[in-house]
């Protein structure tokens, strides 16, 4: 990874500043906390992108999926140049997730990769971090895509969502301060995807998968964006095909979704259209929430 060595210094000084704090409509983020999820689809691929985003947006905690990379690839100290302590759990070739927190909350405690569960599952899509200075469990998710409804891998999206609910009621709190980031490859509700009659079938809107996703929320967590910005058309993911970016044939699969201690802290959330222009962009887009800080207790960053 030298080559990622010598890119990230290049932006180091200046992703060393203080964290954003935008100011828009009135809203003062000053005395917030952000968290983001972006599936990159390739950290190689968009390694440059991905350090000048955290340069310019300065999240507090960012959840990475798709980073298709072994462990022992990960460029971990590149990252801290960045000023980022970073935990991964990545594969050969496909899959991996992986949780960066700014280096002046110190490193991540209590981490854990995989369901936890005995099941000798080979796919990596699931970390979980307790950020101590945020007082904040995070966990980066990766849900398998299922390819087609019927298909054995469908099957697996399924099986992995119930283990996922299981592992939640076995592993965490919901009175506590949870956030679970990232590509669901669900949408939610009809007026998360462009064109409801073209999905509605599908791996992404069918009604088992929105159903699973249904009894996950149903475990005490809160679609952040959904509570900011209860209507409109709001999409995170664009097919590189058919110019569907420029027409925003797009649909909502990235999520942030968290406990209602944290929830009711929430004071914004956006998608970042702009990281999805430009040359080689990731198909996903970043989604960045704000939360008021509040001084963490002790149960709320152990379990």
């Amino acid at each position: 990874m030298h080559v990622l060595r010598c890119r990230a210094m290049a932006v180091k000084a200046s992703s060393r500043l203080s964290p954003a704090a935008p100011t828009e409509s009135g809203l003062d983020l000053s005395n917030c906390f952000s968290v983001a999820t972006w599936n990159v689809n390739s950290l190689r691929m968009r390694w440059d992108r991905l350090c000048a985003w955290l340069s310019d947006k300065r999240p507090d905690v960012l959840c990475l999926q798709e980073i298709k990379m072994q462990d022992a690839d990960f460029p971990t100290l590149e990252l801290h140049g960045l000023g980022y302590h970073a935990v991964a759990h990545g594969q050969k070739t496909y899959n991996g997730v992986a949780i960066l927190s700014r280096v002046e909350h110190g490193s991540p405690e209590a981490v854990k990769c995989g369901m936890q569960d005995g099941d000798p599952d080979a796919e990596s899509r699931l970390i979980v971090a307790t950020i101590p200075a945020l007082g904040v469990r995070v966990a980066s998710v990766y849900v398998p895509n299922g390819q087609v409804v019927g298909a054995d891998k469908y099957e697996y999206k399924l099986r992995w969502l119930a283990r996922f609910r299981s592992y939640l009621d076995r592993e965490c709190n919901p009175t506590q301060s949870l956030v679970l980031c990232g590509d669901y490859n669900i949408a939610p509700a009809d007026s998360d995807v462009h064109d409801p009659d073209v999905w509605r079938d599908t791996v992404i809107c069918h009604p088992s998968a929105r159903d699973a996703l249904g009894r996950i929320l149903d475990f005490g967590l809160i679609d952040t964006l959904r509570r900011c910005q209860p209507d409109g058309k709001i999409f995170t993911y664009w097919d590189y095909r058919g110019l569907s970016f420029p027409k925003n044939l797009g649909i909502r699969i990235d999520h942030i979704l968290a406990t209602s201690v944290l929830a009711d802290r929430c004071q914004k959330v956006e998608v970042d259209r702009q990281a999805r222009k430009g040359e080689k962009p990731s198909d996903h887009a970043p989604v960045q929430a704000w939360f008021l800080r509040e001084t963490p207790s002790f149960q709320t960053i152990t379990k």
